[in-house]
């Protein structure tokens, strides 16, 4: 697989077109999508329009910068103007926004060339791709297994070389498990870092776009295209952003690395503990010092998110009511049946149950007892971050107890589903950066994620030690051999 900075070379060198590279991309996507299915909509015509105009910068003796020329997925629930933003849901089926996201916004002033938009789970809503209303994505490490999700479409593409990176959204760990079983770099940044502003809302507080790429050095290169303040997202924090390639060192020494101790144990695959704990002592031969870290309420992490998150989505997705945009059942006789219905046949299973107890967790007499007491949960999962943070500089985990499942295993048990973020829910809750990137394989050959996570900001801790381990090990230059 080509990085960033290769292509950019290839392009400044004059080796290579943008045009060349989009097509190439453009025929690796019409070659894999039948057995694939990452993308929900391939934008051909759009993306060589852009390419052209790298080319005739080039021609005029303009210097570009790195991103320019790259071919990029887009994740299906952040908008492009004039192009369908679905989020994979027959609600928003017909969607056109009129606007453009902020991060699509900064991609397209670097010159990024868009080759579609990636599938997910409807609404961001789900671990596996399979709750999307259109079609089922597969892992390009094997075919009979699910990518994860719900950035599915993404991590799939990027895996698979349709594209050289990829944007997803992170609500409780749906950059970093795709990536885990896909065998690709992903992170979710500290809250707030990058503008959620366009992108469609699932949990507002937990909501964060982020970049999946083949190595830490892109996913740096993309981060620090699409980070920054934004007037249009309240929650957007007025910081200065480095050049996150700067902290990209083979030297851990000084170093301090905490080892999340409730994170192994019953429920993780010997596979992934093998693999991780391997991926451990890497660090510790690269010289970082190795520190056991208890953690103790981050077990309660998935019990405080499954009633936070669909109650900020019962809120949130009160807004497709047929009246204002999207899906509208045409032969309702009043009001009320318009609305039933439109919600009834727009919504998929899992965005219903999700909506259905959010609206529980909220309604009188039960938000004490419910909403309420799950944010306190959420305080103390952030004070355990604190505390543990006084002592590391980075902590680490496995990304997910398990490597990518079969399509089909889970979807009759979603509690099952739900204990996949296990590991990557409390990042969330505490607003951390986290990190996936691939550290060995299962004995059936699927790709373990290492999870790294910093404190607050601490993007340069999370890149520095990713970029060590990366550096010494040969895992992200394995890809899959598609049948």
């Amino acid at each position: 697989m080509v990085s960033i900075r290769e292509l950019h070379q290839q392009l400044v060198g004059k080796q290579r077109s943008a045009v060349e590279i989009a097509q190439e991309a453009l025929d690796r996507i019409q070659a894999l999508e039948p057995k694939l299915h990452s993308f929900l909509q391939v934008t051909a015509d759009y993306a060589l329009k852009q390419a052209a105009q790298v080319d005739a910068r080039i021609a005029a003796g303009e210097e570009i910068g790195l991103l320019a020329g790259i071919p990029i997925g887009i994740k299906d629930n952040i908008c492009t103007q004039g192009i369908p933003t679905t989020c994979a849901s027959r609600i928003l089926e017909n969607f056109v926004p009129p606007y453009e996201a902020t991060v699509t916004q900064k991609l397209m002033a670097a010159g990024t060339v868009m080759v579609g938009k990636t599938n997910l789970d409807e609404f961001a809503m789900g671990g596996s791709t399979e709750t999307s209303a259109f079609q089922l994505t597969a892992n390009p490490w094997d075919l009979s297994r699910v990518p994860g999700g719900s950035s599915g479409g993404s991590a799939a593409a990027v895996s698979a070389g349709e594209c050289v990176v990829a944007l997803g959204s992170d609500t409780g760990g749906s950059i970093r498990q795709p990536a885990s079983f896909c065998g690709i770099v992903g992170l979710k940044p500290t809250y707030g870092l990058v503008s959620r502003y366009g992108l469609v809302a699932f949990a507002s507080s937990l909501d964060q776009v982020g970049p999946l790429a083949r190595s830490v050095e892109d996913a740096a290169i993309l981060l620090g295209a699409i980070a920054g303040y934004d007037p249009k997202d309240s929650t957007s924090l007025k910081v200065d952003i480095p050049d996150y390639t700067q902290f990209l060192k083979p030297d851990l020494k000084g170093k301090k690395v905490g080892v999340i101790q409730e994170t192994f144990g019953e429920g993780l695959s010997p596979d992934v503990e093998k693999a991780v704990r391997g991926a451990i002592n890497q660090l510790k031969d690269l010289g970082a010092e190795i520190v056991e870290i208890s953690c103790p309420r981050f077990r309660y992490g998935i019990a405080a998110y499954y009633i936070i998150a669909p109650s900020e989505a019962s809120a949130n997705l009160a807004r497709y009511d047929g009246v204002k945009y999207g899906k509208r059942v045409e032969d309702a006789e009043n009001l009320m049946e318009m609305y039933t219905r439109t919600r009834a046949e727009g919504f998929g299973p899992e965005v219903k149950r999700r909506i259905m107890i959010g609206t529980y967790a909220l309604s009188a007499g039960y938000y004490d007892a419910y909403y309420l007491k799950a944010q306190k949960v959420r305080t103390l999962i952030k004070q355990d971050f604190e505390s543990a943070f006084s002592q590391v500089d980075v902590l680490v985990s496995p990304t997910a107890p398990t490597t990518a499942f079969k399509a089909g295993d889970k979807t009759a048990d979603p509690l099952s589903m739900y204990l996949i973020d296990l590991m990557t829910i409390p990042v969330n809750l505490a607003g951390l950066p986290g990190m996936s990137l691939p550290c060995g394989f299962d004995k059936d050959g699927m790709p373990v994620g290492l999870q790294i996570i910093g404190n607050v900001l601490r993007e340069d801790h999370v890149f520095q030690v990713a970029y060590a381990y990366e550096q010494a090990t040969d895992w992200h230059k394995q890809v899959p051999k598609l049948v």
